[in-house]
């Protein structure tokens, strides 16, 4: 097909932008992913196969315009595809499938292959119908030839699960072809990998005894002719099977093991370590999905591409693991210390540098970048992902090892490149509880070598993802340590600092408003500004997390410091704000009156009147805090709060009988609406008529969704049976089987956890009854099959 001169010129442009967007100078490549977000869809598809198609373009702008479509069509298919005339839908399948066979590039072949893969996933409608029979012929037909480089889209398993591990197997069966056979097995990864195990089982036995026979012929091969291609996959094959089956692995178990565990006690030479790394690697998998009872420990002192390993079997073995820590520990450590190599450079340095190096630069802005080189930082950051993991799991068995994993991970909070600062975060609190064991002197000693680093972490770090980390574990750490754990300096950054994100909360909306009254203003722009509001949105949840800890941990004492921070608290919840605002500024003073009654009642005048109109806002999220506000009112608030129990009370049930009230977005703030009557009725019932709203309490109950308030509902039901409520009870104990079905729907629901004490109460209740024959035999006569099972259940738990 060609183009017109003004089309050719575009397309010319077109390839300068995909270099563009490959720049190493940020500045650039803002502006050409800026640039790249302006172009309509319909031409970014015509622009983008062009630049596929054209054999001579660089090879880089042929590979980012694959990973473009191929995004185009995952993200925005919706907006884009439905809009083109059928023609030209046509010709963009056919120009697909053509491209494919005559690419001679095998990794741009792939590429090429995800995006037939992308494009045959979403025409295929919800009820299975297959707008494209070509381009799924042609991926079946890809799986049984040499160019197998197919990677299965999530869902592709759901449709075609059946044909696909069909063709797979035989086509792993090709003992003529190598190439062919390790392609099939790849394939067959990619597949199980996504696949719901629902769908794997009933093809599960055939599978194993496929990968089974395959394995023992190529681990002969392996043996007679050195040849490991295959055998590699089969192995990974195996690997991802397992880890998908879980427990209905087990049975396999023995027929897999003399064959991995003479490939890890044999293949030593240099050559074979990536097949050995991937056996034990499988072995791990296999152990983790069959359970510990058939590991085999003596795996754990080969070092070599154990780290992720030696996770999975703490996983596996929990505290038994603590033994094996001396073993392990030394690689780990060296791993998770490795000093990357790091430069200060202008720019005009920078740019004499190539990707292929191995560095990764931070632009620091006056023509100067911070650059670091990335080889061995992967390797880094899964070390100390599994120093989280140890500490995690193990808690005080891992105590020998929290200080110098401490003195590890905090200099890594200032570390700007990938992702073990993520890790790093995370570990703080961990390491706080398994230090705990030591006693207290200890555990401050660490919190103090801790506490100055995050704190000062929050206040510099600019990427938002970290940022959110970094907050969490702050928080957490704050939960850990309790009462006294911040001095007055502590106090005092940290309000600056929190202040600081929330003066720059409101400043970014008022932004985002102004760039909407912009002549540039579309749907794309809306996107990106969307994306921002959700990521500042995040940050507030996080600087709720941190007053949250701070109020439960210091309660009253913290608010005169807390006041600094009260106007911008008040503005979140001024009625004019964006819900999200209104949803956390609530929750903030939810905290202050739970956590610091009754002198939280100073400043009822700022949130009471819109706490009460909220209980009925539009927004789920903002009911559900207002409702749970009006809860710990009633249980901590103390005298002052009476009057407004009383008035939110006909607010709630309002909520409660509205006829959505049970949907999937406003349940959970109903069942709070429901929990809140609870708690007024338990804590103030003086305040409401408790003899008329008690029967409509229990026609409401129980709660399964939020498992917190569904607890407290049980605890006060369990109060008025074993007080012989005549109201609760019925006449003649008439309302026992409502209360049974109640109790059963509960159990099934899972809404209360086996280890609560109410748990026990509630099955006390039901032996009481059990002794008295026939208000018995009334009681579970009136329950469903599954009812009766989980009172069974309960009964055998308590």
């Amino acid at each position: 097909m060609a183009l017109s001169m003004a089309a050719e010129q575009e397309q010319q442009q077109f390839y300068l932008l995909l270099g563009n967007l490959l720049s190493p100078d940020n500045t650039v490549r803002k502006q050409a992913e800026e640039t790249y977000e302006t172009i309509p869809g319909q031409s970014k598809i015509t622009f983008l196969l062009q630049a596929i198609r054209n054999a001579a373009a660089a090879e880089e702008a042929r590979q980012m315009a694959a990973v473009l479509l191929r995004r185009l069509l995952s993200s925005a298919f919706e907006e884009v595809y439905p809009a083109l005339s059928p023609d030209v839908q046509t010709a963009i399948k056919s120009e697909l499938l053509l491209i494919i066979q005559m690419e001679t590039q095998s990794s741009m072949r792939k590429k090429i292959c995800d995006i037939v893969a992308e494009l045959a996933r979403n025409l295929i409608d919800e009820d299975g119908n297959n707008q494209w029979p070509e381009g799924l012929k042609f991926l079946f037909d890809s799986v049984s030839s040499q160019n197998v480089g197919l990677h299965f889209a999530p869902g592709f398993q759901k449709k075609f699960h059946e044909k696909v591990i069909a063709a797979l197997l035989q086509t792993m069966e090709d003992q003529g072809n190598q190439r062919v056979q390790a392609h099939a097995a790849a394939a067959l990864i990619n597949f199980t990998e996504d696949c719901p195990k629902s769908l794997l089982i009933p093809y599960l036995d055939n599978l194993v005894k496929h990968l089974h026979s395959t394995m023992v012929i190529k681990l002969q091969e392996l043996i007679q002719k050195g040849t490991k291609l295959v055998l590699e996959q089969v192995v990974t094959s195996i690997a991802s099977v397992a880890d998908t089956a879980e427990e209905k692995f087990v049975p396999y178990y023995d027929l897999f093991m003399p064959s991995l565990k003479h490939i890890v006690e044999n293949a030593v030479q240099k050559e074979l370590r990536l097949l050995r790394g991937k056996t034990i690697e499988c072995i791990s998998l296999i152990g983790l999905a069959v359970g510990k009872e058939k590991v085999i420990l003596k795996l754990l002192t080969q070092i070599s591409y154990m780290i992720s390993a030696w996770a999975r079997m703490c996983k596996i073995l929990g505290k038994e693991f603590q033994q094996y820590l001396p073993v392990v520990m030394g690689p780990l450590m060296k791993t998770a210390s490795i000093k990357p190599e790091v430069a200060l450079l202008d720019t005009q340095d920078m740019e004499n540098m190539s990707d292929d190096d191995g560095w990764e630069f931070v632009n620091l802005g006056d023509q100067q970048s911070f650059g670091i080189k990335t080889a061995g930082l992967e390797e880094k950051a899964t070390a100390c992902q599994m120093l989280v993991c140890y500490a995690k799991e193990l808690k005080e068995g891992f105590v020998e090892y929290t200080e110098q994993v401490v003195k590890l991970m905090v200099p890594l909070l200032k570390f700007y490149f990938h992702d073990d600062i993520l890790f790093t975060a995370e570990s703080m609190p961990l390491l706080l509880d398994c230090a705990r064991v030591r006693g207290p002197e200890y555990l401050s000693q660490m919190w103090h070598f801790m506490c100055d680093a995050l704190i000062k972490a929050i206040g510099t770090e600019p990427d938002s993802d970290v940022l959110s980390e970094i907050m969490h574990s702050f928080a957490k750490c704050i939960e850990v340590m309790g009462d006294g754990c911040l001095n007055n300096e502590h106090f005092e950054e940290l309000g600056g600092i929190l202040k600081g994100k929330l003066e720059e909360h409101f400043k970014n909306q008022e932004l985002r408003q102004v760039k909407r009254q912009d002549e540039d203003y579309d749907e794309q722009v809306e996107e990106s500004l969307q994306d921002e509001d959700d990521s500042d949105v995040y940050i507030l949840t996080k600087v709720s997390d941190i007053l949250h800890s701070i109020f439960s941990s210091y309660q009253e004492k913290v608010l005169l410091w807390f006041e600094q921070l009260l106007p911008l608290i008040v503005n979140l919840i001024c009625p004019h704000r964006p819900w999200p605002d209104r949803q956390w500024g609530l929750c903030i003073f939810d905290d202050i009156v739970e956590h610091c009654s009754p002198s939280s009642f100073k400043y009822a005048e700022y949130f009471l009147r819109p706490m009460l109109q909220s209980i009925c806002d539009n927004s789920p999220e903002v009911r559900q805090a207002a409702a749970y506000g009006v809860g710990v009112m009633a249980q901590f608030g103390g005298e002052s709060y009476r009057p407004f129990c009383t008035e939110a009370l006909p607010l709630l049930v309002r909520v409660i009988q509205s006829p959505d009230a049970k949907t999937k977005e406003n349940v959970n703030a109903t069942e709070n609406c429901i929990s809140a009557v609870g708690k007024i009725m338990k804590f103030k019932p003086d305040c409401v008529n408790v003899e008329e709203v008690l029967p409509h309490w229990l026609s409401w109950l129980p709660l399964h969704e939020d498992k917190e308030e569904a607890v407290h509902t049980f605890s006060y039901l369990c109060d008025l049976i074993e007080s012989n409520n005549p109201i609760v009870l019925g006449h003649n104990n008439s309302n026992l089987p409502r209360i049974f079905s109640i109790i059963a729907d509960g159990e099934i629901h899972e809404a209360i956890k086996h280890e609560d004490p109410c748990t026990k109460r509630l099955a006390n209740v039901v032996r009481q009854v059990q002794t008295s024959g026939g208000l018995w035999t009334e009681c579970i006569s009136q329950l469903n099959a599954d009812q009766q099972a989980a009172i069974q259940e309960l009964l055998n738990s308590a």
